[in-house]
């Protein structure tokens, strides 16, 4: 039906003849000449009705938004002084010479200009039309440039893409499972998976060596704007290979993918940085480098002192009291301040301590805090001193238990990074590396993994038990502008190994066999060393493309309370289905009023 797509014309085109189709983007009646700008997924290009074409121009002018043409025409240069510089076609035009309307159009529910705001459940309600907006389309075409690349990478380094199962086995993976009943094998289950991981280290038993897809995933969890009930991962496990060596080649293929993709050269090779360090420096296993605040460590200057908000964090174990130095923060006022002061309350902090530097050369006297009366002048010189701050500074303070400050301080960091527009570069990759093995459920009292209970520690088995809280684990994950993009790890590929760790979490030898015997008996045949690390597809297109949310970069993503609007999904079942199923439905319990 078409010789050329729209955004495919260019000057090299002069004065042939082209079908185009597409649909109306926009129409325009100047005084007796009608232009169209006729839109398909490769751009728009300008089409001009003259009366000179007395049937095309008629219909033309009956033509609405949103219509579907087909136009037959020639492509001429633009007039002089009316070329469009943001147009990769704004330099020709198309006289059409006849016209075909495919298909009429209803008014959109909205209008397809990007600047326009639109709510977001009408655009998912209306997502075929949303997706026709030219930024939408812009979005799924790099994550096609994005997905092909890592493809193209992989199989050069003679990866296999190998498919795993989506009915399988529900396994404890830190999310709810989505459940699917069979109807063969009745009142079981089936579980769609959160992840391949069982699958692919059983392909490394297989002696596939290399293994790599592009696969969903499914957890059904309370989502947030980097959140999917289901979701993309580009999936990889290697056999033979140590955590130096998977890092190294991962990370060649992002920086390859940003090179071909974005024409973006990323630093070569990636930081290190340990999980205490990123914890201590900024509060978070995912820092955003590109922010040049740093949280340090004061608790030493203030263990002593008579001001129990300090001193107690400071004496306790478990506590941490840390100064945040923000340069030129003394320009805040008192209800900014205030302001932030709320912002760190969502995370757990009691208040939000700082000191004002009037005047670094006054020493005590040029300072303005309402904690100063309360702290010897030493430790708040010290204190100053440590931090490096300057006449027109702001030092903020988190004193609680460690926890609590890193969250609380960490996210003060990126907010007041991201407001004060102190982020520095465009693009700052790490790696994290060292993290615990386990951490303490404090609600479940015992230890729970940190990934997940297939990762291998550092360490052998006798230094696992010995002390379990101390161990650290092979894992590591890559964090992109103080965004996880992938995380992943050497695996425990010995039998002895895999039953500790699951005695240690809690795990006995009965449910062990239950719900992973198929593993734990192959690992009994010859498992080889192996690793490997998934990314999040959807998050790192978010952020080559710049959206604010995966459910940007998605072609039909569910809403935040994983609702398809479009579809209107999920939804009731007949009695029959059910029936067949031998499932019977329970009135959910009612909630309370005012609840």
């Amino acid at each position: 039906m078409r010789s050329h797509r729209c955004g495919e014309l260019s000057e090299s085109h002069l004065d042939r003849d082209v079908d185009l189709c597409g649909w109306v983007h926009r129409r325009r009646d100047h005084g007796g000449v009608i232009f169209i700008d006729l839109r398909d997924r490769e751009g728009l290009v300008q089409v001009v009705f003259d009366p000179d074409y007395p049937d095309a121009f008629r219909l033309a002018e009956t033509v609405r938004s949103e219509y579907v043409l087909k136009v037959h025409g020639k492509v001429r240069r633009r007039p002089g002084g009316t070329e469009n510089p943001n147009l990769p076609t704004g330099r020709i035009e198309v006289l059409a010479t006849a016209l075909e309307i495919l298909n009429k159009a209803e008014t959109p529910p909205f209008p397809l200009e990007s600047e326009v705001e639109v709510s977001e459940e009408t655009r998912l309600r209306y997502r075929y039309i949303d997706l026709r907006r030219p930024i939408m389309q812009q979005r799924l075409r790099l994550r096609r440039d994005v997905t092909r690349c890592l493809r193209q990478f992989l199989d050069h380094e003679g990866f296999y893409e190998i498919e795993t199962p989506f009915l399988t086995k529900t396994t404890p993976e830190g999310a709810r499972d989505y459940l699917v009943p069979s109807r063969t094998h009745p009142n079981h289950f089936f579980a769609l998976p959160q992840s391949p991981q069982l699958y692919k280290q059983l392909l490394m038993m297989a002696g596939m060596d290399r293994y790599y897809q592009v696969v969903r995933c499914f957890r059904d969890e309370d989502l947030r704007a980097d959140r999917q009930p289901e979701f993309t991962q580009l999936d990889i496990e290697t056999s033979f290979m140590d955590e130096q060596a998977i890092t190294d080649l991962v990370e060649e293929m992002i920086r390859k993918l940003f090179a071909e993709v974005l024409q973006v050269e990323l630093p070569n090779p990636f930081p290190r940085l340990t999980y205490a360090e990123t914890m201590r420096r900024y509060g978070s296993d995912k820092p955003d480098l590109r922010i040049p605040l740093e949280l340090v460590d004061v608790a030493d200057l203030l263990a002593t002192v008579e001001f129990k908000v300090f001193a107690g964090p400071a004496q306790d174990p478990d506590g941490r009291v840390a100064a945040l130095k923000l340069p030129r923060g003394g320009e805040l006022s008192r209800k900014e301040i205030d302001e932030l002061t709320q912002f760190v309350g969502l995370y757990g902090a009691k208040g939000l301590a700082y000191i004002k530097v009037i005047d670094r050369a006054a020493g005590i006297n040029g300072l303005q805090s309402p904690i100063i009366k309360f702290l010897p002048a030493e430790a708040v010189l010290a204190i100053l001193d440590r931090v490096n701050a300057d006449t027109g500074d702001l030092v903020f303070f988190g004193a609680d238990k460690a926890r609590v400050v890193n969250e609380a301080m960490g996210a003060l960091r990126l907010k007041l990074g991201y407001d004060r527009s102190l982020a520095q570069g465009q693009w700052a990759p790490l790696w994290v590396v060292d993290f615990p093995m386990f951490e303490w459920d404090e609600k479940e009292n015992r230890w729970s993994a940190l990934h997940h209970p297939f990762t291998a520690p550092k360490g052998d088995l006798e230094e696992l038990k010995a002390n379990p809280g101390k161990i650290l684990s092979r894992a590591y994950d890559m964090v992109l502008n103080g965004t996880e993009i992938g995380g992943g790890s050497v695996r425990i590929h010995r039998t002895e190994m895999q039953e500790a760790v699951f005695k240690l979490l809690g795990i006995g030898d009965e449910e062990a066999q239950q719900k992973f015997g198929f593993l734990l008996t192959a690992l009994k045949y010859g498992a080889p060393p192996h690793g490997g690390i998934a990314f999040g597809l959807d998050r790192l297109v978010m952020l080559m493309s710049g959206a604010h949310s995966i459910r940007e970069v998605m072609a039909f993503p569910k809403t935040q309370s994983a609702w398809c609007p479009m579809v209107d999904a999920p939804a009731p079942v007949t009695d029959a289905q059910l029936r067949e199923l031998g499932i019977r439905l329970r009135k959910p319990p009612e909630k309370a009023e005012g609840s």
